[in-house]
């Protein structure tokens, strides 16, 4: 093998075998401050991913990788979970309606008009009550 080639092999191998980065922001959504993953390319479609009771976007840090050389991956921490952060003067209730509007509200503060849906658990109630309302989104 030639140096050329061998160089050529090592960075096709190394492009194949990249790993997406996945960016961590938080953005206002229903009068709290929604911590998200987000990685993949904007304009792809979007995957949207619910976890499950107790843990929080950290669950998905190994699929979002996965997901992302193909899709936009979005995957926030549910209110009373994670680094998502209900102000005590907001007075939420925390039900599976309450977590559907304010992901309702989180979707449209990112400007999303159609998604994918992945739910676990507790991710699974908010979604398809998600789901129910918008069922041309998702």
């Amino acid at each position: 093998m030639t140096d050329t080639t061998s160089q050529k092999a090592t960075k096709h191998a190394e492009v194949r075998y990249a790993v997406p980065p996945t960016s961590i922001r938080k953005i206002e959504a229903d009068g709290v401050q929604v911590f998200y993953r987000a990685a993949g390319n904007p304009s792809a479609p979007v995957v949207l991913l619910l976890h499950g009771f107790p843990a929080s976007s950290f669950m998905f840090r190994e699929l979002i990788p996965r997901l992302a050389d193909r899709y936009r991956v979005i995957a926030p921490d549910l209110p009373g979970f994670g680094f998502t952060e209900v102000p005590a003067q907001r007075n939420y209730k925390y039900s599976f309606d309450a977590l559907a509007l304010t992901l309702e509200a989180f979707t449209e503060a990112l400007k999303i008009t159609s998604y994918a849906l992945y739910v676990f658990d507790y991710g699974a109630p908010t979604g398809f009550r998600l789901a129910m309302a918008h069922p041309e989104e998702s």
